[in-house]
């Protein structure tokens, strides 16, 4: 038998135990359906958990995402330690913890990483959860099969396939040089955990998208997992500091979308300098610090390598046809980021 028919049969196996899991929970009978399943499934399915946040008043945050927020984490250190994706946590005054059985665990925010996406989250009682192993994202083939687990009351495990691994540059002043990108789509994407078939973890869920196989390939919905790869050498910073050293950048609160070989402005952060400075909706950015721009991962690379976290910019910019220079000052996002009450 060939090693990806192997593989295929491996990954059904895994996604049938996950159903007689969940049915199994339904009717009574977890425990006759976890004794069939394999050790790596069980493993990784009781690792994953269900985060649900409320954000402090007034968080800046929820203009966008929202002030109650829900998706998925998973333990991977023994003390209860929890990796999730950070706009959950991002301005998070309170924090529940969602194992499969039912109870609803307090943690609070270890660590919120703008650099890679990751939050950390650390439970405030003893979970007594195994943690998953953390694996290499780098290793895997397209034709891999791979689970995406979710946790908390809607709680589910799926095959997915990964389809491309390149950069990935968001709107919001954010750019990885590797992430992951599997098919088929989840919607509960957030903070989902992505397994190889050795039960390991590879990639925490960050978003929906439409052009998984990337640009110039046929549109097909999927979705993008921050890969663990960027968590391993960061993980000591995240939990002294908080963030790592990437982190600490010029921040705008500008949001960018590349449409039809130019970058328009799509909305901008309250109480961020690019609000402040009257940046608007449909604005067409030329330049920044006089030099030239046209792609997403220029913009922001500029930005934080012009020099120092708090600085003057200058956003040449072209509205309704009318070139105009837009002063600005940047900032450092943390400093704008509203803290529970005692922290």
């Amino acid at each position: 038998m060939g090693q990806p028919l192997q593989s295929l049969l491996a990954a059904c196996r895994w996604a049938l135990f996950g159903c007689l899991l969940a049915a199994g929970a339904a009717h009574g009978q977890a425990a006759a359906a976890r004794e069939a399943a394999p050790a790596e499934l069980v493993r990784a399915s009781d690792a994953v958990v269900g985060v649900a946040t409320i954000a402090v008043k007034n968080a800046s945050s929820s203009d966008l995402l929202g002030a109650v927020r829900h998706g998925s984490g998973t333990v991977i250190g023994e003390d209860g330690l929890v990796l999730t994706i950070g706009y959950l946590v991002l301005e998070a005054d309170q924090v529940l913890l969602l194992p499969d059985d039912g109870r609803r665990v307090p943690a609070r925010v270890v660590a919120y990483d703008a650099a890679t996406g990751f939050g950390l989250l650390q439970s405030l009682v003893p979970l007594k959860i195994p943690a998953a192993p953390l694996g290499d994202a780098k290793a895997l083939a397209d034709d891999e099969p791979l689970l995406v687990i979710t946790g908390g009351e809607d709680a589910g495990i799926s095959v997915a396939q990964r389809v491309s691994q390149r950069a990935f540059s968001g709107y919001w002043e954010y750019h990885l040089d590797q992430a992951v990108f599997t098919a088929p789509a989840r919607m509960d994407h957030g903070g989902a955990a992505l397994f190889n078939l050795k039960g390991e973890l590879v990639g925490v869920g960050a978003l929906f998208v439409g052009d998984a196989l990337g640009p110039g390939q046929p549109p097909l919905h999927g979705n993008m997992f921050v890969p663990v790869d960027l968590l391993k050498p960061i993980l000591p910073e995240l939990l002294a500091h908080g963030r790592s050293a990437s982190s600490r950048r010029a921040w705008l609160g500008l949001h960018c979308a590349e449409i039809g070989g130019e970058l328009r402005v799509l909305r901008t952060s309250s109480a961020s300098p690019a609000e402040a400075a009257g940046l608007l909706p449909g604005d067409r950015v030329v330049r920044i610090d006089d030099q030239a721009v046209d792609r997403l991962d220029t913009l922001w690379r500029r930005l934080w390598s012009g020099g120092a976290v708090e600085r003057d910019v200058v956003l040449d910019i072209e509205r309704d046809g009318r070139p105009l220079r837009v002063p600005l000052r940047s900032v450092d996002r943390q400093s704008v980021l509203k803290q529970p009450e005692g922290t």
